[in-house]
């Protein structure tokens, strides 16, 4: 629990998005995903991939992407 919120902390004072490395945007992406901002996940993700193209946020990316075309829109429109 320290190290997420030490990165939360991290990310809400950095002066630019890259003084975080790709594990601190997964492990954000992560705390995000827990709390059910999927769409702030997917952004942490994504800038841990655009650093690290073999983070384990490519597979946490997929999973969220999984999750979202399952999604059918049509069955919750009235």
């Amino acid at each position: 629990m320290a190290l997420s919120t030490a990165i939360h902390t991290r990310a809400k004072h950095a002066n630019t998005k890259s003084k975080m490395t790709a594990e601190e945007y997964y492990q954000l992406g992560n705390k995000y995903r827990r709390q059910g901002d999927f769409q702030q996940a997917l952004n942490n993700y994504m800038e841990a991939i655009a650093l690290d193209p073999k983070s384990p946020a490519v597979e946490a990316k997929k999973m969220l992407d999984d999750i979202n075309d399952f999604y059918c829109k049509d069955i919750y429109n009235p």
